[in-house]
């Protein structure tokens, strides 16, 4: 098992536990913080199996998935969102990441802080020379988030999820080494 607990100025990202269930699930039936992404609002059944494939990607070896949990430091038991990176080739050196943030944790600066830690990580750790990240081009504060730590757009995806009965763009922006 290779557990990750990686820290920043204010937050704690740490691989996500059982006890982490009813944080998780708050955050995940918000039809607000659900808006842009493709997923949710969970069920009771989808925030577990999310909980146990998070934990079981933990523990394979070589770790291909860091699905972590985001912590505010000042409160160890406030569990404000998740973020993730995935390597989706290895030959390749490219990685995706993703994060998702419990409404009151907006416009903090939680986000950007999250995803610089963890594209340091990926970078600096894992050896990875692309991260990618794609959101919905409506969802200006995560394309904010995302240009704030060098990303930059290379296209829009049409038409790329079938998502709440539509089809929906998604943006493409990464950021090389």
């Amino acid at each position: 098992m290779s557990s990750v607990e990686l820290m920043t100025t204010r937050l704690r990202l740490r691989d996500f536990e059982v006890r982490d269930y009813q944080a998780v699930h708050g955050f995940a039936t918000d039809l607000a913080v659900v808006r842009y992404v493709e997923w949710g609002p969970n069920t009771p059944e989808e925030t577990k199996a999310f909980l146990r494939e998070a934990k079981a990607s933990a523990d394979v070896s070589p770790r291909r998935r860091y699905a972590l949990a985001v912590v505010v430091q000042s409160d160890p038991e406030k569990l404000i969102g998740s973020i993730e990176l995935r390597v989706v080739s290895c030959e390749h050196r490219r990685g995706e990441i993703g994060y998702v943030l419990a409404r009151e944790s907006w416009g903090l600066g939680y986000a950007t802080e999250a995803t610089c830690r963890l594209l340091a990580f990926g970078f600096k750790e894992l050896g990875l020379h692309k991260i990618s990240a794609t959101c919905d081009p409506e969802n200006r504060a995560s394309v904010a988030v995302l240009r704030k730590n060098g990303m930059h757009q290379e296209g829009v995806l049409r038409d790329h999820v079938y998502a709440r009965g539509q089809w929906r763009d998604r943006l493409l922006l990464s950021v090389i080494r």
